[in-house]
């Protein structure tokens, strides 16, 4: 039997709203994360035209002229110029509020510290951990709203009273893989309205509200490091951490010198900064990164071949399905790019979570996540970890 409730302007309410309340929008307050671009703007736009009591919060996280040295950057002073136009014409309440120096603490020096160990790690999947639906969900709890809206590609599905978070429709835009740390708790507050939508969609929705955003591109680089270039950022936070090392070939030969292991990934084959081998076989093709020694400022590159691997371990694991269940194997998402690939989760190894794929990959990199999916159903997130052992050829032959 549907519940029913009445409205302040006496209009009777029947069922549940489009957010999974049993009252009208009207009485439903609703923060959105507005970050400036396209995707948070029409998610803001849309809950308004619903009814909603719409709150529109911005956060400040950082100074892109000091993260990256450079005088007169406002890529981010731009980004909060836009929320609040949108926020204007949507004739909303709109905060601009600073968390510069929680994220400096728990995403930027997480990134620069990560690199340094020679690890590739991925900031957004922290912001998202612990800025975005840890501290901003609890200002939004503080302002009394029923729920936190935010402009991601995935879905939240309520199967029968159990929450559940899917892939976004737009395999395209999908964002499970950025969100797989998000708790039970918090998917039971945050909700996702254009996951069921592709990206075009939401272009159209931005036309059609008029918003000054609706054309702005994509962001393709991380928030704080403009044109893809980490080492800068990682020698900004960290001034003298970086040391210069040797490029070695896995039998050992000394190929060139490097300016810091923050330059290089597993996998990486272009920008090695090295020629070729005078004695290397004819068949050994181009040479990649295979491995990195932080501790001697080393950078191993070797063949394709020794960037096989067949065993991952997870550690700080976050499940939002029981994963015991997975007795017929899950999909496994090693890099926000790749294909989830089949594997088995054999069990857990010293605190860490063992994961077997069935197929060798290559240039599986610690500090990326390992996100599992429902064999049966590549949609359903179960959960994932952080990538903090990929053992290879190469790493058991130094």
């Amino acid at each position: 039997m549907s519940q029913a409730s009445t409205s302040p302007e006496g209009i009777a309410f029947e069922g549940v709203n489009s957010l999974g309340f049993a009252k009208p929008p009207s009485q439903t307050r609703v923060v959105v994360a507005m970050s400036g671009g396209v995707d948070s703007s029409v998610v803001a736009a849309m809950l308004h035209d619903e009814g909603y009591e719409v709150i529109g919060i911005t956060m400040q996280l950082y100074d892109h002229g000091v993260a990256i040295d450079v005088k007169g950057a406002c890529c981010a002073g731009a980004d909060i110029h836009d929320a609040r136009s949108v926020a204007a014409r949507l004739d909303i309440p709109h905060y601009v509020l600073d968390y510069e120096s929680l994220f400096k603490e728990q995403v930027m020096e997480d990134f620069a510290d990560s690199y340094l160990k020679g690890h590739t790690p991925i900031p957004c999947v922290r912001c998202n951990q612990t800025v975005k639906f840890k501290d901003l969900l609890s200002t939004a709890k503080d302002l009394k709203a029923d729920c936190l809206a935010t402009g991601h590609y995935v879905r939240r599905v309520d199967d029968a009273g159990v929450l559940q978070l899917k892939k976004g429709v737009d395999e395209g835009k999908d964002q499970s893989y950025f969100l797989f740390a998000t708790t039970k708790d918090q998917l039971d507050y945050v909700r996702f309205p254009l996951g069921g939508m592709t990206k075009d969609v939401t272009r159209d929705l931005a036309r059609k509200y008029d918003l000054v955003v609706s054309e702005k591109p994509d962001s393709q680089d991380i928030c704080f490091v403009p044109n893809g270039r980490y080492g800068d950022v990682v020698r900004r936070l960290r001034p003298g951490a970086v040391d210069e090392g040797e490029i070695v070939h896995l039998d050992g030969t000394k190929l060139g010198t490097h300016k810091g292991v923050i330059d290089y990934t597993i996998g990486q084959r272009r920008g090695l900064g090295i020629g070729g081998r005078k004695d290397a076989p004819e068949d050994e093709g181009p040479l990649y990164v295979v491995a990195i020694d932080a501790d001697s400022h080393r950078v191993i590159v070797g063949p394709k071949d020794a960037l096989a691997v067949r065993d991952v371990y997870l550690s700080d694991c976050n499940w939002l399905v029981d994963h015991h269940k997975a007795e017929a194997g899950v999909m496994i998402r090693l890099r926000n790019t790749g294909t989830p690939v089949s594997g088995q989760i054999m069990g857990e190894e010293d605190g860490l979570v063992h994961l077997r794929l069935d197929e060798p990959q290559y240039g599986v990199a610690c500090g990326q996540a390992g996100v599992l999916y429902d064999g049966s159903d590549s949609a359903l997130v179960y959960g994932g970890g952080w990538i903090t052992k990929a053992p290879t050829i190469a790493e058991t032959a130094i």
